[in-house]
């Protein structure tokens, strides 16, 4: 059980707790309570319903797993819910937590520094609504597995690059603590090879550092060009992730 000792309460202790690592700056959203915990080096947490996953943590993934465990026989977490946790295999995984989904590995990356100047990168701007429609269909056509989406609630602004009357770029700006965070970068299939996705995340990247000291993105580990590309704009700070949903 979690010990009187090892409870953190609100954003800013769990903050201090970490260091201020960049994933718990993301992840524990401004102007809204957390509740954790320490344990062995690991720090967890639990987020209000409607802030995304039902927990994360940072640390060494051995404590995160026996402490989620713990709050699964409880009942304090529930089938369904989702789990942000350090990097750990299906084995660990699945002897300690009732799982229904295991996603690909992913890597959580992020900037202190703006990136090298891309060609077309001044082509970036902020859409608006009357760009919903060609957004929705861009998405369909070049990332129709993306969880980032035109009316989510989670996105603070979209950007694209156009060519002519024609969307053939666009990413979501979803930063929500306070570290600016890209998500759902996408060019559109037939405009691929071209620079483009390097525009596209360099002036994204040079907004969001005119508001926040760091941005920050996600990428599948198997997604090695993407992780090349990113690496080569300055994306070098890395904690390595696994996501699961609890059964």
């Amino acid at each position: 059980m979690i010990t009187t000792d090892q409870v953190l309460v609100g954003r800013e202790a769990l903050l201090t707790a970490t260091g201020h690592h960049p994933y718990a700056r993301h992840a524990l959203w401004r102007d809204h309570e957390a509740r954790g915990w320490r344990r062995d080096g690991t720090v967890g947490w639990l987020l209000p319903p409607g802030q995304g996953p039902a927990g994360g943590a940072v640390g060494p993934a051995g404590p995160a797993l026996d402490v989620f465990a713990e709050l699964v026989a409880d009942g304090t977490l529930q089938a369904g819910d989702w789990l942000h946790l350090p990097r750990a295999t299906p084995a660990e995984v699945a002897a300690r937590l009732p799982v229904i989904r295991l996603l690909d590995e992913w890597d959580f990356l992020w900037t202190t520094a703006p990136p090298p100047e891309q060609a077309g990168e001044d082509r970036v701007v902020r859409l608006t609504e009357a760009d919903q429609p060609a957004l929705g269909a861009l998405i369909e056509s070049s990332f129709p597995s993306t969880t980032s989406r035109p009316g989510d609630p989670r996105i603070v602004a979209w950007y694209g690059i156009r060519d002519g009357d024609r969307l053939i770029a666009a990413g979501a700006d979803r930063s929500r603590g306070d570290i600016g965070f890209l998500a759902g970068l996408t060019v559109a299939t037939d405009r691929r090879g071209r620079g483009l996705g390097a525009a596209l995340t360099a002036g994204m990247t040079r907004i969001l550092l005119d508001r926040y000291d760091q941005v920050a993105l996600g990428v599948f580990t198997d997604n090695l060009g993407a992780i090349r590309l990113y690496r080569r704009l300055g994306f070098t700070g890395t904690e390595p992730r696994t996501s699961v949903q609890l059964g």
